[in-house]
């Protein structure tokens, strides 16, 4: 009963997070009172959808066309999985996505067209990182490590439909962090 009790609060203060946005400190607070997501559970495509703490990565997954991610075994992952307007996924090669930009000063809106020119050239059908054990913020738990990256995502469990995340970037300044929520998804069809 207790551990019903906590997530639901948890969920509570998430669903607050994502309307209204939250402090990094916040967020963290949240975070680190979430147990550690397990590879094992992790199967399954997932919903993506971030949490506006400031910073400069905001808006532009969103505005790009990001849908989620598709965990499909320890060595077959799909980071970036985006959708087309007629609804159909597909997955991007993160490979081509610049790290090195002055995202705050990027215009959100010409991007979604952009991502529709540029989708023969990012598409993907290769996985492109894999689920592992990393110990993060005190926690030993699933963290999925990009393949030509230097990204990693560490999970915590809100519930076993929903997920709360960070973005580590080795390359950006570690003042920010970048958080997400992922909701699994039952019934959608993705085949890269």
């Amino acid at each position: 009963m207790n551990e019903a009790v906590n997530s639901s609060k948890a969920k509570d203060r998430l669903n607050q997070m994502l309307s209204s946005g939250a402090s990094q400190d916040e967020a963290f607070a949240l975070f680190d009172t979430l147990e550690a997501a397990v590879v094992h559970e992790m199967w399954d495509l997932w919903k993506g959808e971030e949490i506006v703490t400031g910073h400069p990565l905001e808006g532009l997954l969103t505005s790009s066309g990001w849908y989620g991610k598709m965990f499909e075994s320890p060595e077959h992952v799909h980071p970036l999985v985006f959708q087309k307007k007629n609804g159909e996924l597909y997955a991007v090669n993160p490979l081509w996505i610049p790290l090195k930009l002055p995202f705050d000063k990027i215009p959100r809106s010409p991007i979604g067209p952009a991502m529709t020119l540029m989708r023969p050239i990012l598409r993907t059908r290769k996985s492109a990182a894999r689920l592992r054990q990393i110990e993060y913020r005190g926690k030993s738990g699933a963290a999925m490590v990009y393949d030509r990256k230097d990204i990693i995502d560490v999970f915590r469990k809100v519930d076993d439909n929903t997920l709360m995340a960070i973005m580590d970037v080795k390359s950006l300044p570690s003042d920010k962090t970048y958080f997400f929520v992922l909701h699994r998804v039952k019934g959608k069809e993705f085949t890269p």
